[in-house]
């Protein structure tokens, strides 16, 4: 069937069922025809409050229902959603909302971003709104995450899809009619995007208020859930459950359990693929960017071990040496790709700038290499980001909280290795007349989201930069690495 614009996919399953199950959070369940309902009306709560096409709305809310209703009704009026963490600190959300320029902020006290427009959580629509369809519009930008940035700032990449969907030709191996949990944070890129595409091809959304890992098995277990999306601290900590927990819950139902977002130990996979069967395990490697993207199922998997898959129809890949050669099978090389549709297509952002080679080649920063049958295979992160618990960090974000704090000289933060989190969040600080570690955590907890304050703190003994200004980062880090072992 032609595509639908977003705004209109809720009408059309409930077209099909006005009482089928659309989302269920913490025993509440919303039904279609209550879901497109709520959402007409809350649009023209938003209208009301300023809110256009073409405009994007900032979205700060906890997981539940009321976070798709806000996506949905932003949708209806032709506007882009830019979904942030409901747990900000004001300094960080007031970062976002200077590069994002929105409209309204949607989990935001009343006058907390000056002129911009905000309204709380809890908010609700006036009861005397109509709710009835509004006039059909298609938002030039389906969605409109953000990320931290390599200058301390945040950076949002807006795609440059439009809002529109076909519900029955799904995406992601996702079928129509199924049943999905999710169990990351809606702000990230992942949970979002495939919950959405979940709901968009009429799919019963499962979404849970955080991550627990039995909760998890139970919730797979009493909803019969056709496709959920991990990461691997997710996939670590469900396995580290007692067997008899583990084996206690029926996934017979469970079609697709597809991890992405940070490397998956090896030992980690292959346990996940012994319990539920290679055909249910399945990986997904690209950036929220979307210029490339691969994928890989289980049996693929055994047969290149350690491989996230070749590259999708949609794009290209290849590995570029330091001179911007491109290097053969099995050589170690910076990952380029770009989308078959031609660089800039996929996605544009607001506060950064891509990293780009001749050709309308572009990386994302990590290193690795291909084997003869075009499968890919990572081997480190090129850039300083750190991977935690599937979440990315940007040092130089933290760094730019610590050294706000009095009497820091500078600072340097780094990933240790974690076997559940992947990493941790390290910091060694050059203070030279000493440091209030309580002090300086009470001042993080200010500026910084819980996850992005070190879970360990060093004093340096010596400066941390050169002459240049420069960090030696991954020496850093391979020092505390050597010292442990």
């Amino acid at each position: 069937m032609p595509v639908l614009p977003i705004g209109r996919i809720p009408a059309y399953w409930a077209a099909q069922g006005t009482d089928r199950p659309a989302i269920t959070h913490e025993g509440r369940t919303v039904s279609w025809g209550a879901f497109d309902a709520a959402t007409n009306r809350l649009a023209r709560a938003y209208e009301g409050l300023g809110v256009k096409e073409g405009d994007l709305v900032t979205i700060g809310l906890p997981n539940g229902i009321g976070f798709y209703e806000a996506c949905f009704a932003t949708w209806k009026l032709g506007a882009t959603p830019q979904p942030i963490s409901a747990r900000l600190p004001l300094a960080e959300r007031e970062m976002i909302v200077e590069v994002a320029a929105p409209s309204l902020v949607v989990g935001a006290p009343a006058g907390a971003h000056g002129s911009v427009t905000c309204i709380d959580v809890g908010f609700t629509p006036d009861a005397s709104l109509s709710d009835a369809e509004l006039p059909e519009k298609t938002s030039r930008y389906w969605k409109a995450p953000t990320s931290g940035g390599s200058t301390g700032r945040p950076k949002i990449i807006v795609s440059n899809d439009p809002g529109a969907f076909d519900p029955v030709t799904p995406r992601l191996q996702q079928e129509t009619g199924r049943t999905q949990l999710v169990p990351g944070p809606l702000y990230h890129n992942g949970p979002f995007s495939f919950s959405m595409s979940g709901l968009f091809c009429g799919n019963h959304v499962i979404v849970m208020t955080r991550f627990d890992a039995e909760e998890t098995l139970k919730l797979l277990a009493d909803h019969r859930v056709d496709w959920v999306m991990l990461v691997p601290t997710m996939m670590h900590r469900i396995w580290n459950l007692p067997e008899d927990v583990r084996n206690k819950y029926d996934l017979s139902a469970l079609r697709i359990m597809l991890h992405l977002a940070a490397p998956c130990p090896a030992w980690l996979k292959e346990k996940w693929i012994e319990w539920i069967g290679p055909m249910r395990v399945h990986e997904l490697y690209g950036g929220t960017e979307a210029q490339g993207v691969t994928w890989i199922n289980g049996e693929e998997w055994l047969a290149h071990r350690g491989s996230v898959g070749k590259p999708a129809e949609t794009c290209e890949m290849k590995i570029v040496g330091d001179n911007g050669e491109t290097l053969a099978p099995r050589e170690t090389g910076e990952v380029f790709m770009r989308p078959l549709t031609g660089p800039g297509t996929t996605y544009h952002y607001l506060g950064a700038t891509s990293k780009q080679i001749d050709g309308g080649w572009e990386s994302i920063g990590d290193i690795g290499w291909m084997d003869e049958d075009g499968y890919l295979y990572l081997a480190d992160r090129h850039t300083d980001m750190i991977l935690a618990g599937g979440a990315n960090i940007y040092p130089a974000e933290v760094e730019a909280a610590i050294d706000a704090f009095p009497g820091v000289r500078s600072s340097a933060v780094i990933g240790l290795p974690d076997d559940d989190m992947g990493n941790t969040i390290h910091a060694l600080i050059d203070a030279p007349g000493g440091l209030d570690e309580a002090g300086l955590r009470a001042h993080l907890a200010e500026r910084l989201v819980r996850y992005k304050i070190p879970k360990t703190i060093e004093l340096a003994h010596e400066p941390l930069r050169d002459d240049a200004g420069k960090l030696r980062r991954s020496a850093l880090r391979a020092e505390r690495i050597k010292a442990k072992a």
